[in-house]
């Protein structure tokens, strides 16, 4: 393992917690719908809100998430685990502890790899746990007041619990990026940070090299990529000056402050101790079977790493490419539907116009490829007008751009073909206009035939511009330079 990169001579140690709301249609322990932005106190029901008498029910399906990510990292699956009571107080949790797992997680240990410039990067998991989620405190929804929306008490999450092995916030922000396509790849969780389904908490700690790990500071429910860092790089900053001012660091959580950038202490961490953890009496233990596992197993998708490994195989793609069209299914279904409508020479292309031009509108719209506004079979039209000869690049940018911003109407090929007659865009294959073109530039450019007759081959791209230039784009280049390299030759 590479040594770490110090920062004024001290060694970064940062560990995650996340928690991943798991996509179920109803909560963990109750028949309670999920779904975001319900007016407050809607979706809680008498389990919810912890009134007498009521009795907590596993949810199936959040158990099967759990499982399916467990398979995803090659961790083991218990086959028998157990929940428990973590004990503490605080306004918007009901039953005042939460159901989770604390002795026998679901899910125990497993990894997670990603690249990170160009240097593979491998993060040891603890472990993942089931557990339910707490309400959520409303500060000045009524002036001077405060509410308690329990719509959120007891949402199921998946708690997902690393080594501390991550060494910057670049690692730490290309890990959670890896987690997070990883959870909406395998269909887990949706994803979405700002609704609250991916929340992250960075401990970190600084530590002189060789020394024993230094105290740490837990970050809490970072829900965005960008504060992640943010946050993370003024923490280290900060406790580094606290340590060569001769002060100690005192284990805290800390919340970040996206607007003035700085982290600070909410409260000391607690331990596990202090949660008073027992397990709780009205759930049985948790049983899973091999059965059940393979079940799971059957019914996963093909996982990032193994897409990437047949679209090198099968379309010959580089690994950058590979690596950049599965960010998402969505995106990598996109890319198979217009590479299966091309010969295999052409899915290079492909490649090209979906991580330069589609992913350029992509993020000038911020929407993502499920609202691109060019249909595969569109896109594999433009592609094949330019590899059998109607159109040059140029033109196909014309015609992707008027695609584009007719928002794919029809979504056919045949929209393709229409703005290239309506515009006039296909290439001239008339030889004999081409020849007098040619001749007519050679003549206009003294200057850069003679560069090129002196060897400077770059000259002749500039010959190729004028003819285009002469042609109105409707010249093949190719057929063009051949052209000019000939003529030029044989004087």
């Amino acid at each position: 393992m590479p040594t770490p990169k110090l920062i004024n001579g001290f060694e970064v140690v940062i560990g995650f917690e996340t928690h991943v709301q798991l996509r179920t249609k109803s909560k963990i322990f109750s028949r309670a719908p999920t779904a975001f932005g319900a007016a407050p106190n809607t979706q809680a029901c008498a389990v919810d809100m912890a009134l007498p008498g009521t009795l907590p029910v596993m949810n199936r399906e959040a158990v099967a998430c759990a499982i399916r990510f467990g398979l995803a990292l090659g961790s083991k699956i218990a086959p028998r685990s157990i929940f428990a009571r973590k004990n503490y107080f605080y306004p918007d949790l009901p039953k005042g502890y939460q159901i989770s797992q604390f002795e026998i997680p679901v899910v125990q240990g497993g990894q997670l790899s990603f690249m990170l410039e160009g240097e593979k990067k491998t993060v040891r998991l603890v472990r993942a746990h089931l557990e339910e989620d707490a309400g959520k405190s409303l500060h000045d929804a009524v002036p001077g007041a405060s509410g308690i929306d329990l719509n959120r008490a007891g949402t199921p999450l998946l708690e997902i619990v690393t080594e501390p092995d991550m060494h910057s916030s670049a690692e730490a922000l290309a890990y959670a990026r890896e987690l997070h396509k990883l959870v909406t790849w395998i269909g887990i969780c949706d994803g979405e940070m700002q609704e609250g389904s991916f929340r992250c908490d960075a401990n970190v700690s600084v530590r002189r090299p060789g020394a024993p790990l230094g105290t740490r500071r837990e970050i809490k429910n970072l829900n965005s990529f960008r504060s992640m860092q943010q946050a993370i790089d003024f923490e280290i900053r900060w406790q580094i000056e606290q340590i060569e001012d001769g002060h100690a660091i005192e284990q805290a959580t800390v919340l970040f402050d996206a607007d003035t950038g700085e982290t600070r202490a909410m409260r000391s961490k607690e331990d596990s101790a202090d949660y008073r953890y027992f397990p709780d009496p009205d759930l049985p233990p948790l049983a899973i079977d091999d059965e059940w596992i393979e079940r799971e197993r059957a019914a996963m998708p093909q996982l990032p790493h193994a897409v990437q490994a047949r679209f090198m195989t099968e379309y010959g793609l580089p690994e950058y490419d590979a690596v950049q069209l599965t960010q998402s299914p969505a995106m990598s279904a996109y890319f198979e539907a217009v590479a299966g409508k091309l010969p295999r020479q052409a899915a290079k292309q492909a490649s090209n116009w979906m991580l330069g031009e589609i992913s350029k509108r992509l993020n000038a719209e911020e929407i993502d490829i499920g609202a691109a506004k060019i249909s595969a079979t569109q896109l594999a039209g433009i592609i094949a007008r330019i590899s059998e000869g109607t159109l040059n690049h140029n033109a196909a940018r014309q015609v992707f751009d008027a695609i584009w911003e007719a928002g794919g109407k029809g979504g056919d090929v045949g929209a393709v073909d229409a703005i290239i007659a309506e515009k006039g865009l296909a290439q001239s294959t008339d030889s004999a206009a081409l020849e007098k073109i040619v001749d007519e530039v050679i003549a206009a450019n003294a200057a850069s035939v003679a560069q090129f007759k002196a060897g400077k081959d770059k000259a002749l791209n500039a010959l190729v511009g004028q003819v285009m230039k002469a042609s109105r784009g409707k010249a093949n280049p190719q057929q063009a330079g051949e052209m000019l390299r000939q003529r030029l030759q044989q004087e």
